[in-house]
This record gives C-alpha cells, sequence and structure tokens, in this order.
C-alpha cells in the first residue's frame, strides 16, 4: 500500500506537484496496519506531512466501510469536495461517497410550509426570505443550506426552516418521504466512505436518533481528523443543557400548531407566550451579557430561583395543554414530547449536588444556555468505542504536550492505544523566527491595549500588514482594533463584522490587511504564501481561572492528588498555542515572524514546556530583528 506514497506511485502520477515525504509515508503504514488489525492509533503528524492523503489512501485502499470526522462543517466541505475526489481519482476508487452533516444543516420542508403558513407574523426580511426558499426547495438536490446563495448564513430565517434532533417529527412528518435528511442518510448507507463532522458523530452516539434511530451508519473504520477537539466537544454531548432557544422555538412551534391546525384551543397561544415572556424574564434576571458562570451559585439565588420556578410552571403548563389534544397534530405532539423532556433536563440541572460534573450557565445579550458536564468523558468514550467494534484513528497536527501524547489518550480513555508522533517536514530554522518582545507592557496595566499596539504598529507596517493579530479575549481583540484603525493606513478587519469565510476571503484579496481576531481564528484557517507572513499572539492562552468547567476540572485533579495546573490547565494552554502558531508556515517556500507578547514564555520555568511544543524555530527578544527578518528575505 506504501507504494502509493513513493516518488513513481499512485499518487505521484495522478497529482501535480505532488512530493514525496517520509512522514506521510510513515503514517499510512500506521494506519494500514491499525485498519488491518482494528486497533486504536493515535498520530500527531505536524504541520505539512500531508496527514489527509496520509489516511485516506489507506482507508480507500481497505475495502472496508470508513467514517471520516472532522473538526468543523467547513475543513468537512473540503474533504468531500476537494481531498477525497483527488485521492479517489489517483487510486481509480470504484466506491461510493457521501457527505452527512447534522441535520440543522438541511432544509426542513415541512417546517418550511409551516412559515410560509403562518408568514403574517414573520418580518418582512423573514418573509422574503420563506418566499425565496420555497422556490430554492424546488431546485436544489440535497437541500444543504451552506449551498443557498441568495440567502445570508447568519439570517433569522434559518432556524425557522431547518430542524433539529428536539424538534424534528421523524417518520410521523407528513414530507417524510421528500426529506433532505432522509435522503442524505439514506445515501450514507448505501455509501462506502462517509464524511461527517465531530458535533455530528457525538449526538448521534449519545442520542441514537428517536425517529431516525441512527444517523450514521455502522462502519468498521473511525477516522478522526482534528482530533484535539475530541474530548471538548465529547464533554458537551455527555452533559445535558436547556437553551432559551430551545425553549423560545418550543413556543413558537404551539403557537404555529394552533394557527394551522388545532385553531379550536385558544389555550395553546396562552401557554406559548406564556413560556417565551418567562424565557425572557428568566435571562433578564441573569443581568449583564458575561461568557460563563458557576450554576451552583446561581442557583442560590432567590430571585434567580423565583424565575426559574416560574419558567418551569410554564413549562408544565405548555405539558398540560398540549396533552389534551395528543393525536390531532403532528407538529403539536411533538412539542409535547419535547416539553417533558425539556422539563426532565431543567430538574436534572437543579440537582447539582451530583459530582463528577460542572454545572455551568452561559449568556450573551439574548439568550442563555443551563448546562451539566461530566468532568471526565474518559469511561463513556471507551463505551462508545466497544459498542463500535472496528478500527479507530485519530489524527491532528496538535496532540502532543512537551513531546508526549498522555494527556490526549487519557482524557478519552485511550491509553492503549499505539501512538506516533511525527514531525513537521518543514524547515523552521529556516523560513520561521519566534520573538518575544522585550518591554512588554504587564497585561493588567491601565491601557495594556494602547500600549501593546503602539510596541507593534512598526513591525507590522514594516511587513506591509499580511498579519493575523490573535488575541485570547473579545475585550482584547475590541481595544486592539480599535487602536489599530486609529493609528494605521492599513485595512483592518475584525472577527465578527462579517462571516468568518468573507474575512479570509477580504484578507487575501487586499493582500496588505492586518486581521484581528480571536479563538475561530486559532485552527482550522489555511493561508499561504506571502499573503500571511506575520502572526502575532498576545499572551498564553490559558483559559481564564474562572470558567466553571475549568475550575471544576482542577478540583477533580486536585482531590486525586494530581496537580491541576501541570494536568490540567497547562496542557490545554499548550494545546491551543500551538494551534494558533500553526497558521504562520503552512507551505515549504512560506516564511515568516511569530510573534508572542508574554514575558511567562521566557520567564517562567513553564515556559520550557510551551517553547519544547513548539517548532524548532530561532528565537530573539529584539522586535527590530524581527523586522529585520522579514524584509531581507531571512539572513539574519
Amino acid at each position: 500500500m506504501t507504494d502509493d506514497f513513493a516518488a513513481d506511485g499512485q499518487l505521484a502520477k495522478a497529482i501535480p506537484g505532488f512530493k514525496p515525504r517520509e512522514p506521510q509515508r510513515q503514517m499510512a503504514q500506521a494506519v494500514t496496519e491499525a485498519i488491518g488489525a482494528a486497533e486504536p492509533l493515535v498520530v500527531e503528524a505536524g504541520t505539512g506531512t500531508g496527514k489527509t492523503y496520509a489516511y485516506l489512501a489507506p482507508a480507500l485502499r481497505s475495502g472496508k466501510k470508513v467514517i471520516i470526522s472532522t473538526g468543523s462543517k467547513a475543513l468537512q466541505d473540503q474533504l468531500y469536495s476537494r481531498d477525497l475526489p483527488t485521492v479517489a481519482r489517483a487510486l481509480e476508487y470504484k466506491g461510493k461517497l457521501a457527505l452527512l452533516k447534522g441535520r440543522s444543516n438541511y432544509l426542513c420542508l415541512e417546517r418550511l410550509e409551516q412559515q410560509a403558513l403562518a408568514g403574517g407574523d414573520l418580518p418582512v426580511q423573514t418573509l422574503s426570505d420563506v418566499i425565496h426558499l420555497r422556490g430554492w426547495a424546488n431546485e436544489t438536490v440535497d437541500g444543504d443550506i451552506s449551498t443557498c446563495g441568495r440567502v445570508a448564513e447568519d439570517a433569522a430565517v434559518w432556524p425557522l426552516v431547518t430542524s433539529t434532533n428536539d424538534n424534528c417529527l421523524g417518520s410521523d412528518c407528513p414530507l417524510y418521504k421528500d426529506c433532505f435528511v432522509v435522503k442524505a442518510r439514506k445515501k450514507a448507507m448505501e455509501a462506502d466512505i462517509v464524511v461527517v463532522n465531530h458535533h455530528l458523530f457525538l449526538a448521534d452516539m449519545v442520542v441514537k436518533e428517536s425517529g431516525f434511530a441512527e444517523l450514521i451508519p455502522q462502519a468498521e473504520v473511525m477516522i478522526f481528523d482534528e482530533a484535539h477537539q475530541l474530548p471538548d466537544i465529547a464533554s458537551q454531548y455527555f452533559g445535558q443543557s436547556l437553551s432559551s432557544r430551545q425553549l423560545l422555538d418550543l413556543a413558537k412551534d404551539i403557537t404555529i400548531a394552533y394557527r394551522t391546525e388545532v385553531k379550536d384551543t385558544q389555550q395553546l397561544q396562552k401557554c406559548a407566550d406564556r413560556l417565551a415572556q418567562s424565557t425572557q424574564d428568566f435571562r433578564m434576571q441573569l443581568g449583564d451579557p458575561g461568557f460563563r458562570g458557576n450554576l451552583r451559585e446561581l442557583l442560590a439565588d432567590a430571585s434567580i430561583q423565583r424565575a426559574l420556578l416560574l419558567l418551569d410552571d410554564a413549562l408544565e403548563l405548555c405539558y398540560d395543554v398540549a396533552k389534551l389534544s395528543l393525536g390531532r397534530s403532528a407538529l403539536l405532539d411533538a412539542a409535547f414530547e419535547r416539553a417533558t423532556l425539556y422539563r426532565a433536563r431543567l430538574k436534572r440541572l437543579k440537582e447539582f449536588n451530583k459530582p463528577g460534573y460542572s454545572y455551568w450557565y452561559e449568556c450573551n445579550s439574548r439568550h442563555f444556555t443551563l448546562a451539566l458536564t461530566p468532568l471526565t468523558v474518559a469511561d463513556k468514550f471507551k463505551e462508545v468505542m466497544a459498542q463500535k467494534a472496528g478500527s479507530w484513528v485519530f489524527t491532528s497536527a496538535t496532540l502532543s504536550v512537551n513531546d508526549e501524547l498522555h494527556h490526549f489518550t487519557a482524557r478519552l480513555g485511550i491509553d492503549e492505544a499505539k501512538t506516533l508522533l511525527l514531525q513537521s517536514p518543514f524547515d523552521y530554522a529556516r523560513q520561521a523566527l519566534l520573538c518575544v518582545p522585550r518591554g512588554l507592557p504587564l497585561p493588567n496595566q491601565p491601557n495594556a491595549g494602547r500600549a501593546l499596539a503602539a510596541m507593534l504598529r512598526p513591525l507590522i507596517e514594516a511587513n506591509n500588514g499580511r498579519c493575523f493579530m490573535l488575541c485570547t479575549s473579545h475585550a482584547m481583540m475590541r481595544e486592539l482594533a480599535e487602536q489599530f484603525r486609529a493609528t494605521l493606513s492599513l485595512p483592518v478587519l475584525l472577527q465578527g463584522e462579517t462571516s468568518k469565510g468573507q474575512l479570509l476571503e477580504q484578507f487575501v484579496t487586499a493582500g496588505n490587511a492586518l486581521l484581528v481576531a480571536t479563538s475561530s481564528f486559532w485552527e482550522g484557517v489555511d493561508v499561504r504564501g506571502d499573503t500571511l507572513s506575520l502572526v502575532i499572539i498576545d499572551k498564553l492562552p490559558f483559559t481564564s481561572p474562572d470558567d466553571p468547567l475549568l475550575k471544576a476540572r482542577m478540583e477533580d485533579c486536585r482531590l486525586r492528588g494530581g496537580d491541576p495546573f501541570d494536568e490540567v490547565q497547562l496542557p490545554d494552554a499548550v494545546i491551543t498555542l500551538k494551534q494558533g502558531v500553526g497558521r504562520l508556515i503552512r507551505d515549504v517556500d512560506d516564511r515568516g515572524v511569530l510573534v508572542i507578547c508574554d514575558n511567562r514564555l521566557v520567564m517562567r520555568p513553564y515556559g520550557a514546556v510551551f517553547l519544547k511544543s513548539l517548532p524548532p524555530t530561532p528565537r530573539t527578544r529584539d522586535i527590530q530583528q524581527a523586522a529585520r527578518f522579514l524584509a531581507d528575505g531571512g539572513a539574519q
């Protein structure tokens, strides 16, 4: 099989520009063996290894049914539309390929019809989108909403015309035979290679979808790309949560059922209004928007308890009223089941003395989420693997800490897996320079953002933009963007002002832009060549010590006799930093400077763990030297 990767192998013959890489060949060999022996395998493959081809070729050669799961929908689309067809053509693969997304990525014909019937209450723009989507529904083959160009990706209409696991009517749906989700699933059942994403894979594992049995078909080989995200995503799905979006959606569906199918039961409108009102009242009680807080502490507040009781009463009323009309409307029957489910979740969330879980809440300007998350997913994930016997392959460019993979394998409970660490083939000694500038402002000093922007401005100007400024908080991101916009003549792009895809397009098109961003640009972004030659990180990405999930994991570690900093905080921060650093060098001809504005990297003992985990790059503390490196083609 590994001959595919030789200088005269199938890939080189069929793919223009393909060059043999020893780490890629080693990874392909390891994946082939893992599939043959039906064993788990964990591979960290440094940036530039070509890990996608290294697992695709053995997967296609295996002759087995394969599920490939990626970290995001964008990567899923890229894998399915670009990488997979390329390797399949090169190997003359004759099997069937399929793409399967979560059901909220497909237009729901039944919900679209409901919105059209209830159209009078919709805002003008949303009604216009509904009318357009009714036309699009007749043209689209697969109903994948990402291919609908005329409606904005953040349009208010999408949650109204797509279904979730909660509100899908399943086989009771009048339009079941035309359902795009059913068609996508049928195609996946018949395919040999199915591309999914981690959220869908784990949701499917946990929920065992009612109405559709399982969305994801059984397979003999499971491959997870961007596997470093799995432990955190798994903990979301092995926990429980209730959000204002779910509650408001339930209220909306009860209203639609009343107006279209059960018009003689006015109580339905009353209970829906009460649920919507008590949901909004509860959000008001939470106060200012924050990121995350401790649910145990929140529920100790008497006014919060009262608001939660009113919310529970409103849910109970919806349950009681819907129960009286069971059997008259599939939509209302499904709403009754959701009211039952949400009451059970609320009860579970109020029992916050169960050990082994973190209880937390999150709120933004309009919405809230109440959640409980298990502190470890190792046992649950082992159960999932035991239920799906076969080969499990986990790979990413960022799994190791200090050249060890134990942090990752322990979190998923896969200590017995074979492991492989492959260095990047890039020549970092020649291609890159790491700078930790002297004279950095202290993070907590007043106007730290202004001082940092002033220090970095000459370097950004000398590089003519072409820079990512990656921040660890939204507050710092906004402050720096404001300073840069006031002092730079270059285009300054800010995360959140338009979609991620559009921002990247603007960045590449401009050719001299500065992009100021936070978490979502630390990974899964691939800008090659001269367009990006400077990556600046504002500080080491330790999760906020106030984060309730982190606090709970640290406390759990302490109770087990471990060191919470060394075993929880530090490894998480190292892996996040490696992701951010990975944005800089994406190709053998790329070159550039990485600036990390945090003295702890060189002043604290644990800085050595970060440095050892990063690519082997020359280092300087002189920002002028960094400017010269950028200016003179790397000769220092």
